[in-house]
């Protein structure tokens, strides 16, 4: 169950850790945070729009659960943006911890002022979506910046880009990534000493090639759990 403790310690690792792990799923380079400094983690509430009809953006705002990221795929649209000042005033009044648009946003000068909304998009606009009521989805499974996204995925986002982690099995992955973090901060502190960290780059004469080949092998087959394999 997601909960603020978990949004917490999420929020305390990279979205680079995940790289690591085989059942996530990224988002293309161009989905990009408007400020640098955000940082953005929550339960996706998935928006499907056609061109300039923002209509599902509107009901999401009234059914999202407070933390959800709202994750929009725009159909490839490009020019309409649905997202701008008061759209954003009013998801923080929801409660809503930010935006994933895979299309453009607009108002950023206003939007990379909202710390507590983080919002990520593939570029700007100022040409703005309409409410037609005509068209739209939410909750269904969508794709933004290349990645598929299920409702109810974990949202990760920093300036290096965003990743997706499964609603199922994500704790664990977290878990990992945290490990990976503590490991981090010694091997820092070794380098800072002037020292090389013991066991991070081996040298290639020793390692089992070939058992390596074997074990990815192995997996790629699905002869072998990659959970199975020591961390």
């Amino acid at each position: 169950m997601w909960n603020d403790e978990l949004k917490a310690r999420f929020l305390k690792t990279d979205p680079a850790a995940y790289g690591h792990f085989n059942a996530v799923r990224f988002m293309a380079p161009k989905i990009k945070p408007l400020s640098p400094e955000f940082k953005l983690c929550g339960p996706a509430y998935t928006v499907k729009l056609y061109g300039r009809d923002h209509f599902a953006v509107f009901k999401a705002l009234e059914e999202a659960p407070a933390g959800s990221v709202i994750v929009i795929d725009k159909s490839g649209d490009e020019v309409y943006a649905p997202v701008g000042e008061i759209i954003a005033r009013q998801a923080r009044a929801m409660g809503i911890a930010g935006f994933v648009i895979d299309g453009p946003a607009t108002d950023s000068a206003y939007l990379k002022t909202f710390e507590d909304l983080p919002v990520f998009c593939s570029g700007l606009s100022p040409v703005t979506c309409s409410l037609f009521a005509l068209s739209g989805e939410t909750q269904a499974d969508i794709s933004c910046g290349g990645a598929a996204v299920h409702p109810g995925d974990i949202i990760l986002g920093d300036c290096d880009g965003v990743v997706v982690l499964p609603s199922k099995g994500y704790e664990a992955m977290l878990e990992r990534a945290e490990l990976m973090a503590e490991r981090e901060i010694a091997m820092r502190a070794e380098y800072e000493a002037g020292r090389i960290p013991e066991g991070v780059f081996p040298p290639l004469k020793d390692l089992d090639i070939a058992g390596l080949q074997g074990v990815v092998r192995a997996v790629i087959r699905g002869e072998l759990d990659p959970g199975s394999l020591k961390k």
